[in-house]
């Protein structure tokens, strides 16, 4: 973390040079990954080689599999990680998705530094949706330290919730089902 211009224009700098790179993002390198950073810093450098981004398995998509079928109906994926992007965007975004009463999946909700900002988005789901509302909270998905819990809107900040959570939370039709998170798709059951 942190290092991510550093190792893509080391990368790109081989490559520049004739050397075979692989450069190896975590999840989907499209998704928060470092493909976009990519390809835009060698064209701001003028370095021109072959780029190829293999796609993986994003972590809402590895999430939502252990809890069922929260993500069969529109979502947003968005990144509580202020870092690049200001609060206040962050925020409008959550706040749009809230109103559109998408599912959204959360990415970085939760660092030793950033801890209000999950706080601040549970109360902006809260005006949208009832407390009731399933959610889930998965950790280091397919580690070993993987942990999964499915809660709801109204409990789920009491979880230990990391960098390396994804919490997905559902819309007003979401449900728990047998242990299961589905958002129904609209089928007749």
């Amino acid at each position: 973390m942190t290092q991510e211009t550093v190792r893509c224009k080391l990368a790109l700098e081989r490559a520049r040079d004739g050397a075979v790179v692989a450069f190896v993002s975590s999840g989907d390198a499209g998704i928060y990954g470092m493909a976009g950073l990519a390809i835009e810093m060698a064209a701001a450098e003028g370095i021109k080689v072959p780029i190829e981004i293999i796609p993986g398995v994003t972590a809402a998509s590895a999430a939502a599999a252990r809890f069922g079928a929260p993500l069969m109906l529109d979502y947003a994926c968005i990144s509580l990680s202020d870092l690049l992007v200001p609060w206040e965007t962050i925020r409008q975004r959550v706040e749009a998705v809230a109103t559109a009463d998408l599912v959204v999946a959360l990415y970085n909700p939760k660092s030793t530094k950033r801890v209000t900002q999950i706080e601040e988005v549970a109360v902006i789901l809260r005006h949208h949706r009832p407390g009731t509302t399933p959610v889930g909270v998965a950790s280091a998905v397919g580690s070993d330290d993987e942990h999964i819990v499915l809660t709801d809107l109204d409990h789920f900040l009491e979880l230990e919730i990391t960098m390396k959570s994804i919490v997905i939370i559902g819309n007003r039709s979401s449900k728990s089902l047998n242990g299961w998170f589905v958002t129904p798709r609209g089928y007749a059951v």
